[in-house]
């Protein structure tokens, strides 16, 4: 995910993609070729799941106390009656102006997942160190729905290496921080991520994280370019996702009406 924050333009490609023209029978012949791959990627994923659903768990012993619009919430109480917690940890820092472009792209089809996700027994929150009035007016102005609370003043963030300070650093090399399950440089002192818990009576378990282009998958948009003969069209750009801004913030005269997409019916 990009750090940045800036809105200035960020010019569209205007460069058509190099390619063949064929008669449609050669079409195909490519087409049938390529499906071949597609199939062999997706029984590959599949097992990757299945693999990633056979992970050990970590019983979770430490007690965080979240603030969020109705209150304190623990991590068990955002579980809501179900048995499983998917958490995005949203790049949102205390004092921030708004959230990381880049997190918003991903949230903006957060709060439709989690409608589904509930049919099947998992809950759906995002968690950010920034505080609580900061979240709300951001989330707010996003016009989203989702459960979101703050952990700001707990050891969440820093537990689950998603958020920075000196102290965490390599004492080696103190550009250096423990993110994706490295130590490595990173521009930032939040970070994204995602994490998947489990609930058993009282008892709350650690499945699963995953961090960085291991969020990719969680990008709708991302997967519908990746479709198209110019993909995501990053290449000539100084960093992936250069051209993403809050979707209030495009300047191309194609925003979403939010009062449109908000609005229940009387």
């Amino acid at each position: 995910m990009s750090t940045a924050t800036t809105t200035d333009t960020i010019e569209k490609s205007t460069s058509t993609p190099v390619t063949k023209v064929v008669p449609r029978a050669e079409w195909l012949a490519a087409r049938k070729e390529l499906l071949i791959k597609e199939k062999e990627f997706t029984r590959l994923r599949d097992e990757l799941s299945r693999q990633r659903r056979e992970m050990p768990w970590v019983k979770m012993e430490k007690g965080y106390q979240f603030k969020g619009p109705d209150g304190p919430k623990t991590l068990a109480d955002l579980f809501d009656g179900r048995s499983q917690l998917v958490v995005y940890h949203f790049m949102f820092g205390p004092g921030w102006k708004e959230g990381c472009p880049s997190c918003s792209y991903l949230a903006d089809s957060f709060d439709t997942a989690a409608l589904h996700m509930a049919q099947r027994d998992t809950s759906f929150a995002v968690i950010s160190r920034a505080t609580l009035p900061e979240i709300e007016a951001f989330k707010k102005r996003m016009g989203w729905r989702f459960p979101w609370v703050s952990s700001f003043g707990t050891d969440f963030n820093y537990d689950f290496h998603v958020s920075f300070s000196n102290d965490k650093k390599d004492k080696s090399d103190g550009s250096k921080v423990y993110y994706n399950f490295a130590m490595t440089e990173f521009p930032s002192e939040e970070a994204p991520g995602m994490s998947v818990f489990y609930k058993k009576g009282d008892e709350v378990f650690h499945s699963y994280s995953t961090y960085a282009r291991g969020l990719d998958i969680l990008v709708p948009t991302y997967n519908l370019l990746d479709l198209t003969p110019k993909g995501r069209d990053e290449d000539s750009l100084p960093w992936p996702m250069a051209w993403v801004r809050h979707h209030d913030r495009y300047s191309d005269g194609k925003l979403v009406d939010l009062a449109k997409l908000t609005k229940t019916s009387a």
